[in-house]
């Protein structure tokens, strides 16, 4: 996966960084990962071009407006990073499906 750091956001207490990262399969996707709190220090020591496996927990939030449109949104939150060899890339080419 590539990984260029994508943003840093500061507030009081809270923290937040979000990379941007390329997966590596048949139809490559662009997707914005977000580090909250103490997870933001899983970033510190990556690389351009590493390779990585990300655990992610995906997050769901619903927001009325003024006018009363609801809108939802959705986030993909990091909690642990693992380098990856290349011989752990393809790990999923032996599934029978």
């Amino acid at each position: 996966m590539k990984h260029p750091y994508y943003g840093d956001n500061r507030y009081s207490n809270f923290k937040k960084r979000e990379i941007l990262i390329k997966t590596e399969e048949q139809y490559p996707q662009i997707l914005i990962i977000e580090f909250i709190l103490e997870k933001t220090k899983l970033l510190n020591s990556l690389k351009k071009d590493d390779k990585i496996k990300i655990f992610i927990n995906l997050k769901g939030k619903k927001w009325t407006t003024k006018t009363g449109k609801t809108i939802f949104f959705n986030y993909i939150q990091g909690w642990k990073i693992e380098n990856i060899t290349d011989t752990e890339t393809n790990e999923f080419d032996e599934l029978p499906f």
